[in-house]
């Protein structure tokens, strides 16, 4: 079967090369078009499991891992001392109960859209200023994160969110309208008293765990070498590394992932959201998340003879999500699609949404290197303005500052999960509204987005929908 795939994926590169190289000479976009977005570990699925296909080629070890791994995500997790010990250890507080509540068929979370609903793989990660100036402190009393479930009724959840819009609305020079919406969170049923008044609140949506793999191969060469944190080239953009701690080997790295680059590689992302969403202690972070208020919550953390996730299960978990395929694109030789990326590109929109590298050596997964993939992000943090603020620094980034997220997979949030909702906190209903809450660095290019025609603004989001 890989075989085939293999061949098939080869057969239909090369049948897109040979089309797109007659169009060289008068257009060298078109000829840059391609519709496999990461090399073999691409896959023709644009329906609702599209996100959810092990890459090709695995080898045959790596492929039975991707399968237990697969389990790992998507089963449910239960409190300490159920018979299923392979899965035990729930809480004693969390918000969801396995990872695919927050990545539900391995895709985009969403907010609530109002006071009531219950958003899927929606968060609020809360923390305190840092007296040393660098960064935040989890606050004293709810911790990193406010975990909103407990395991029984003896143990008191944290607390509720509540999610109401501030709504706002413009238009762009031809008269068109458009609207706008901004989250404010408010908080209810707080099981261990008020929060500090000195509180930093950030709403995070869970991102689709397409291609993280490919991402972690990218050499951090290839990575530094988009920073300019002082703008030499006076391009207006300043990309700029967040540099965060590798437990596992003891040292400070490269963040490349969460929505600060918080987390310099799969295996501690997962492990961070094991302990922060679902309560699930690990090798890496093998403490319950019980502030010392919550005397409940630190009683009822009684399994402590070791990590709650076993090792080998959790690298299952990482081989998992680092070896998810990448949808191809859709009518990627439209003419509209092809305006939308020459558009695209004269906007300077790949200034942080930089569409090609070659991965460089995965340690771990050596079916990772050496492939050429798109995925439409640098990796960096960059100041996209005030109305993007969360005010919570995150190691060197500022509460201003914000990772480039990359593109592949966008145009097929709402059909794998039903919405088509944007950015780090789900604000923006469309593609279009994000755009248009770009600023800081990507105000001068947001306004360019406005003076184009209708026409085309739709091709730029065709083009965007392709990916």
């Amino acid at each position: 079967m890989q075989q085939i795939k293999r061949a098939l994926l080869f057969s239909l590169a090369v049948g897109s090369f040979i089309a797109c190289q007659k169009d060289d000479d008068s257009d060298p976009v078109v000829s840059q078009e391609s519709e496999l977005l990461a090399g073999t570990f691409s896959v023709y699925d644009e329906g609702p499991n599209a996100f959810g296909h092990a890459g090709d080629p695995l080898s045959s070890q790596n492929e039975l891992l991707f399968f237990v791994g697969n389990s790992f995500f998507n089963q449910n997790w239960v409190m300490y001392g159920a018979s299923t010990t392979a899965r035990d250890g729930l809480g004693p507080t969390f918000n969801e109960r396995s990872c695919s509540g927050c990545h539900f068929k391995d895709g985009r979370g969403r907010l609530p859209e109002f006071d009531g609903e219950r958003g899927t793989g929606f968060l609020i990660r809360l923390s305190i200023p840092n007296p040393q100036g660098v960064g935040s402190i989890d606050d004293p009393v709810y911790g990193g994160q406010l975990q909103n479930q407990s395991i029984q009724d003896s143990i008191v959840p944290e607390g509720q969110v509540n999610v109401s819009f501030e709504n706002s609305t413009g238009s762009y020079p031809d008269g068109t309208t458009y609207s706008l919406r901004k989250p404010v969170y408010t908080f209810s049923n707080l099981g261990y008293g008020a929060m500090s008044p000195d509180i930093e609140v950030s709403g995070r949506v869970a991102n689709q765990m397409i291609g993280l793999g490919l991402l972690d191969a990218i050499a951090e060469q290839d990575i530094l070498a988009n920073v300019d944190e002082g703008d030499a080239d006076q391009d207006g953009i300043s990309g700029k590394a967040n540099y965060v701690y590798d437990i596992e080997k003891d040292e400070i790295a490269l963040g490349r992932f969460g929505w600060k680059s918080s987390m310099p590689n799969v295996t501690q992302q997962s492990a961070g959201a094991f302990l922060g969403d679902l309560g699930i202690t690990s090798y890496l972070f093998p403490f319950n998340n019980c502030p010392s208020p919550q005397n409940d919550c630190d009683q009822a953390a009684f399994d402590t003879a070791g990590p709650e996730i076993e090792d080998d299960d959790l690298k299952k978990v990482a081989l998992y999500s680092s070896t998810l395929a990448v949808p191809v694109r859709r009518n990627y030789m439209d003419a509209d699609v092809i305006n939308g990326r020459k558009i695209f590109s004269q906007l300077k929109c790949n200034s942080c949404h930089i569409d090609s590298y070659v991965t460089g050596i995965h340690d771990e997964i050596p079916e990772l290197s050496g492939i050429e993939i798109h995925p439409y992000t640098d990796l960096l943090l960059h100041d996209m303005g005030d109305g993007l603020a969360d005010n919570r620094p995150d190691h060197l980034a500022t509460g201003n500052e914000w990772r480039t997220p990359p593109l592949w997979g966008i145009g097929l949030f709402g059909v794998v999960n039903k919405h088509t909702t944007y950015l780090h906190d789900g604000r923006a209903r469309n593609i279009e509204e994000a755009i248009l809450w770009h600023g800081g660095e990507a105000e001068e290019i947001k306004n360019s987005f406005k003076a184009l025609s209708k026409t085309q603004r739709s091709q730029l989001i065709a083009f965007l929908n392709s990916l």
